[in-house]
């Protein structure tokens, strides 16, 4: 049975993301920009600190955060897209593998490629990788 509490935090955690990425890329200051999504999406602050830990977000607010982030109806409710939200962990594992990549030679190149293609296949159950 789908897990559409976690599918709703997940994918507004997602869309928090974006709105802090494209903040900061605009040169707005890191301090407020919580209060300014939750402003973005007609919350109060103290509702998005509580939806972030563990408050359900109900159809009527979902429906109210799709639309104030400009995305299709029903986006917060789709389980099967892959996470747009890293974790620390993934977000580890991504910077050791830029800094591999960036420190290695051509032939080190080759072989981190060569070994992330043979990891993705196996895990695709041996479909070629594109």
């Amino acid at each position: 049975m789908p897990n559409i509490t976690v599918a709703r935090r997940r994918n507004a955690l997602a869309l928090h993301r974006r709105f802090l990425e494209e903040a900061v890329a605009a040169g707005l200051p890191a301090k407020g920009l919580d209060q300014a999504f939750a402003k973005k999406v007609e919350i109060s602050p103290s509702m998005w600190s509580q939806i972030k830990s563990s408050r359900p977000i109900g159809d009527n607010l979902a429906r109210q955060i799709e639309r104030h982030c400009n995305v299709e109806p029903g986006w917060l409710d789709e389980e099967d897209r892959p996470s747009e939200v890293p974790d620390a962990a993934e977000e580890r594992f991504i910077a050791t593998a830029r800094n591999a990549w960036r420190t290695a030679n051509a032939k080190g190149k080759k072989e981190l490629g060569g070994w992330l293609k043979k990891r993705a296949q196996d895990a695709a159950g041996s479909e070629p990788a594109p």
